[in-house]
């Protein structure tokens, strides 16, 4: 176990690098502790931060203004920092490729800052091997310092979950690793420090990293299955909702539903695994078998939008998932661009999500009130809990004899 004494003349600071859906939980929660300096490049981020703000409606006033934290978009307050997490996003290229240019600039920062001592903690999502070939390397060019003897490092999978008010970031069991026996303990006991739900230490960093990268590439594939199981029972005219009902009366049934599959995590890391498989010359055919499956299955709800008669179209949500803001990599543009081709009228609702982000990301303006007897078809894409308060007015949108597809069946 690690000793506080160790470091007991040392007073912890930590800088967080990228203040986003990750960076804010993690800085919140571990100021609970420690003096932390939050990092971000995003300017007007800061600035809102700064007046208690948080545009993700994830926290409150309060939480955001802790006397522990300090938000800045200036490289020099983070110089008396002694642990630095990144926590940038590492999204994919046109060509699905890993993009590790946040990771880069990241790491760039960092090194302008790093001493002697200093410990290097990665959060972002990788494939196995990148922390300690890609960015430790980086860090010791930029900075001058050599690894595991001036500065140590390590690795903590983020497991923040957007959205969700119950499972919060200290509720949720939080890996850690570290490059050598020593900044192993210490980086647990960081994170032991607030995490109530407690540390798992892993072995390795590259065992770490490959755990982070199978939570999201298994939910993949098991809502892959579910996709493709409801496209044959489509063709066979059986709900596929209540099939799963029925299934899941078995102990060992594993429930996952069909849905459109987007956002940062489950839509992105599987791309980072089969691309490091296939520089090691095997060919990951299930995860990108997954892939496919989910990055098309919005084809297959577009074409049970056009079995139906008449071109008005309600769309209700726009972000990648329930109950968040987050448009990144959401698939339900992909059915409105489909749909808006084949001279569809399309409204989109979605009372969560930012208007000026929506319009500037997907150019789609969103309506403000769903409008009474105007659809011949009504959409429900996410399962926004709002949404299910929403039900008589949802009824009420639908022309006579219009219909209502409920991908995620929240309608009773």
């Amino acid at each position: 176990m690690y000793n506080k004494s160790i470091d007991s003349r040392r007073k912890i600071n930590v800088g967080i690098i990228g203040i986003g859906y990750v960076g804010l939980p993690l800085t919140i929660c571990l100021a609970k502790k420690f003096s932390v300096v939050a990092f971000d490049y995003n300017a007007s981020r800061i600035k809102e931060l700064n007046k208690g703000i948080d545009r993700n409606n994830e926290f409150r006033k309060k939480n955001i203004l802790s006397k522990n934290i300090i938000y800045t978009n200036f490289i020099n307050d983070l110089y008396d920092c002694n642990y630095f997490i990144i926590a940038v996003p590492t999204p994919i290229d046109t060509s699905n490729n890993p993009n590790l240019s946040y990771l880069k600039k990241a790491n760039y920062l960092v090194s302008r800052v790093l001493k002697k001592k200093d410990i290097v903690i990665y959060e972002s999502t990788v494939y196995p091997g990148l922390t300690e070939d890609y960015c430790i390397p980086q860090l010791e060019k930029y900075s001058k310092l050599k690894a595991n003897t001036d500065f140590f490092y390590g690795y903590s999978p983020e497991r923040v979950n957007p959205g969700d008010k119950l499972r919060k970031i200290e509720n949720i069991v939080k890996v850690t690793s570290g490059s050598n026996f020593q900044t192993a303990n210490k980086i647990n006991f960081l994170y032991k420090s607030v995490i109530n739900a407690g540390t798992f230490k892993a072995s390795s960093i590259k065992v770490a990293e490959s755990a982070k990268i199978i939570e999201n590439i298994q939910r993949d594939i098991n809502i892959a299955l579910m996709n493709e199981l409801s496209m044959i029972f489509k063709k066979m005219n059986i709900d596929h909702h209540e099939v799963i009902k029925a299934a899941s009366t078995k102990w060992n049934f594993v429930k996952f539903v069909p849905g459109l599959v987007g956002g940062h995590c489950i839509g992105v890391d599987p791309y980072y695994l089969s691309y490091k498989a296939k520089k090691i010359g095997i060919n990951p055919k299930i995860i990108l078998a997954g892939r496919s499956i989910n990055n098309n299955y919005f084809t297959h709800v577009s074409n049970q939008i056009e079995e139906q008669a008449g071109k008005k179209l309600l769309i209700m949500g726009l972000s990648f998932k329930e109950d968040c803001k987050d448009l990144r990599n959401t698939q339900v543009v992909k059915i409105y661009d489909k749909l808006k081709k084949k001279k569809y009228i399309i409204d989109v609702y979605d009372p969560i999500v930012d208007k000026k982000e929506a319009k500037k990301l997907y150019d789609i303006k969103l309506i403000n009130k769903i409008k009474v007897n105007n659809y011949n078809i009504v959409l429900i894409a996410v399962a926004h809990k709002i949404f299910k308060k929403l039900k008589n007015k949802i009824y009420k949108s639908i022309k006579k004899n219009g219909k209502i597809i409920d991908l995620k069946k929240i309608l009773k």
